[in-house]
C-alpha cells in the first residue's frame, strides 16, 4: 500500500512563490508516474503538471512557465515549485501515483495541500 503525504502549501500574495513536497511510502515510486491535481471550490479536479519516471514533463496552459515539477528517487518524493502565482491558483492541490509497471498497477492519492493566493 503507497502512502502520499503533501506538505508546503500556505497562504501567499499574487507574485508570489511556495513549493509543494509529496513524500510517498512503499518502493514503487521510482517506477511510478507523479502528479499534481488542484480542486477549487465547485470546480473539477484538474491535472496541473505530471512527471515520468524518466523525468518526462508536463504542464496545463493555465501554469506553464510559472510551475516546475521535479522528483528525487532517493528521497521518494516529488515537488511542485510555484512561482508568479495568482488568485485564480488558489485550490486544494492533490498529489497523484501512477504506477503501470510489469504487473504492478495502481492509482493512489494524497490528502491534499491548500494553496491560497489573495490579490
Amino acid at each position: 500500500q503507497v502512502q502520499l503525504v503533501e506538505s508546503g502549501g500556505g497562504s501567499v500574495q499574487a507574485g508570489g512563490s511556495l513549493r509543494l513536497s509529496c513524500a510517498a511510502s512503499g518502493s514503487i515510486f521510482s517506477v511510478s508516474t507523479m502528479n499534481w491535481y488542484r480542486q477549487a471550490p465547485g470546480k473539477r479536479r484538474e491535472l496541473v503538471a505530471g512527471i515520468t519516471n524518466v523525468r518526462n514533463t508536463n504542464y496545463a496552459d493555465s501554469v506553464k512557465d510559472r510551475f516546475t515539477i521535479s522528483r528525487n528517487n532517493a528521497k521518494n518524493t516529488v515537488y511542485l515549485q510555484m512561482n508568479s502565482l495568482k488568485p485564480e491558483d488558489t485550490a486544494v492541490y492533490i498529489c497523484n501515483l501512477n504506477v503501470a509497471w510489469g504487473l504492478t498497477r495502481g492509482d493512489y492519492w494524497g490528502q491534499g495541500t491548500q494553496v491560497t493566493v489573495s490579490s
